[in-house]
């Protein structure tokens, strides 16, 4: 006799991780909404749609309500179980939110039409999902509980099915192996699924991305061990960064125990579909679309490769791509080998770019930095290192317990800042998760941003524009006739700029704020040059691109050595400026919300 049928159930990721992984998470619903009814045809076992970094790129980038886009799909493919990844108690943001918001987030969410939870935290501690997952629970929704997996001298194969039954016990409906950066091999998969499936009696489901090429392998590997779902990426949001093809797979079970049903007709005009939705976003691909095998040692996760380059090229050092990803497993190292998953690997990405932008290791130390390193994120895996301890803990003490119960109610916070002028659950929960963001998001989001101009985005980003002032409309000549002076704007201030032909002598101008330029002048010189004489001065300039994200000063305000200045946001980090010196703020050049690049000035100290 024959084995007996074994169908593999199969998640399709298109909508989420697949161009989270390829386009830096820029698919708009626009362009998925065509493509709806064909995909709630398949027979998925679950759609993921929502989730890790939608959410943000939502408000942030698409100027796009990320509730509506949950309700508008669930209204086309009403048949198809919706499946989102959850961050536990950091939700869909870059921080631990109190108990409240976490569970006001899963449940609306919840009724808003999301099915399955695949619920995971960063570090592997399990006391940040807990809330998550009683919620849910409480929700009769379905909770996939989520091992991060990644390889460091802390992680084995032990501590792995330990985890698995910790989750299991936790109530968790389904197992997921979460393997982020694509760092299982053939014979790693086939053991961990195996001991796993001794010692739990959940279905698994497997996640893993294609990034060294062993994608493939691993399932097969996935399958012969026992494990129930995988997810796939349809072919032409598939491979690279992203994950193995859906139909590959189809055709690979067809005819065997394993088949999964899906019909590869339906899926080839899906396919079909998404390669010429994949051309709006040219602009966001990835760089790296073929193999390598060296992930397995930096061990950095496929949409953490597509969005560090993006942020890199804003930066104008894409260049430094190779050194950043060197600098990336040795700071892994430092903060005691946490799993590269958001927000940690966010946290780790930021500090290893900082370190080789700024030319020398934890010269800046970022926000979230900090609190990973003092515990605010949950209990690391491994020991820290002792120097970048001492920098982080020279005014803070590190805490041992569950982060969160640190944390006050957050929700009457939210509601009393939002106060009548947004009411809706949607809204203050999108505030919630990021309160800056979301509030300029609130006052454009009636106005729809095209989706195909690329170019007309690039000219939109105001660091870009800022880079280059064009003189007033409205200029006034007070020069001859070969003279002209034009108000020009630099880094947040007013100046007037004397020019003429060049070899002409230009007037004398009895206007001290007039400035001469034969030749002109550079831009920087003027902002960071002094008006008048008198005592020192410090100027403050930004060691780094992004934008303020808050001031802690005004002008007059005395500040002593160590006091901070500003918080710059920057890789959805924040930024600490310090002052170097004692005095007084003389003048301060930028707002908060002002987009900002390396060298601006940011105020002066006299």
């Amino acid at each position: 006799m024959g084995a007996s049928p074994r169908p593999i159930k199969i998640t399709e990721v298109v909508l989420r991780d697949a161009h989270q992984s390829l386009l830096a998470t820029r698919m708009r619903t626009e362009d998925m909404l065509p493509i709806a009814e064909k995909l709630d045809q398949v027979g998925y076992f679950s759609l993921e749609m929502w989730g890790g970094a939608t959410f943000d790129s939502c408000i942030r980038f698409l100027n796009e309500d990320p509730w509506d886009r949950l309700r508008k799909l669930k209204q086309k493919m009403p048949n198809t179980p919706f499946q989102m990844l959850l961050r536990g108690q950091n939700c869909v943001g870059y921080r631990h939110y109190a108990d409240d918001i976490v569970e006001r987030f899963v449940k609306h969410s919840a009724d808003e039409g999301m099915d399955i939870f695949r619920i995971f935290d960063a570090l592997n501690d399990f006391r940040n999902i807990a809330t998550a997952v009683s919620t849910a629970k409480k929700c009769n929704k379905i909770v996939e509980g989520t091992i991060s997996y990644t390889v460091s001298p802390v992680h084995r194969l032990e501590l792995f099915v330990q985890m698995a039954i910790q989750l299991e016990d936790m109530g968790s409906d389904i197992l997921c192996i979460k393997d982020m950066a694509g760092l299982l091999t053939p014979k790693v998969t086939f053991d961990l699924i195996t001991e796993i499936k001794k010692n739990i009696k959940l279905p698994i489901h497997l996640h893993t991305h294609s990034t060294t090429g062993l994608a493939g392998m691993n399932i097969q590997c996935a399958i012969d061990a026992g494990v129930d779902m995988v997810d796939t990426a349809i072919s032409s949001l598939s491979m690279g960064t992203s994950h193995y093809p859906t139909e590959s797979l189809v055709a690979a079970l067809q005819g065997t125990v394993h088949d999964t049903g899906l019909d590869l007709g339906i899926l080839e005009e899906i396919a079909d579909y998404f390669e010429e939705v994949r051309k709006n976003y040219a602009e966001f691909e990835s760089d790296f679309k073929g193999v390598d095998i060296n992930i397995l040692k930096s061990q950095i996760p496929g949409g953490m490769i597509s969005n560090m380059e993006n942020q890199l090229r804003e930066q104008n050092a894409i260049d430094k791509l190779d050194q950043v990803l060197e600098e990336v497993p040795r700071v892994r190292k430092d903060m005691g080998y946490p799993p590269l998953v958001t927000p940690a690997s966010q946290i780790v990405g930021s500090q290893a770019t900082l370190n080789v932008l700024t030319g020398e290791r934890y010269k800046i130390i970022t926000k979230e930095t900090r609190g990973i390193v003092l515990g605010k994120y949950g209990k690391l895996p491994g020991p820290l290192d002792p120097g970048l301890l001492a920098k982080v803990t020279e005014d803070d003490k590190t805490i041992d317990c569950r982060p969160a119960d640190l944390l006050e109610p957050e929700w009457k916070t939210v509601t009393t800042e939002l106060g009548n002028e947004y009411t809706s659950e949607d809204d203050r929960l999108s505030y919630a998760m990021f309160p800056k963001v979301a509030l300029k998001f609130f006052e454009t989001r009636n106005h729809p941003m095209p989706v195909k101009s690329a170019p007309a985005s690039k000219a939109s980003q105001p660091a870009q524009e800022s880079a280059a002032p064009a003189p007033a409309p409205a200029a006034t000549a007070v020069a001859p006739a070969a003279h002209a002076v034009y108000n020009v704007k630099v880094n947040g201030r007013d100046y007037q700029v004397e020019v003429g032909p060049a070899g002409s002598a230009l007037p004398a101008s009895p206007a001290p704020a007039v400035a001469t330029a034969a030749p002109a002048p550079a831009p920087p010189s003027l902002a960071a040059a002094p008006p008048t004489s008198g005592p020192a001065k410090e100027v403050v300039t930004s060691p780094l691109p992004g934008s303020v994200f808050s001031m802690k000063v005004k002008v007059g305000d005395s500040v002593n050595s160590g006091d901070t200045l500003v918080v710059l946001e920057s890789m959805k980090m924040e930024t600490e400026i310090k002052s170097h010196t004692s005095g007084v703020i003389q003048s301060i050049s930028v707002k908060e919300g002002d987009k900002i690049n390396t060298g601006d000035e940011l105020l002066i100290i006299g």
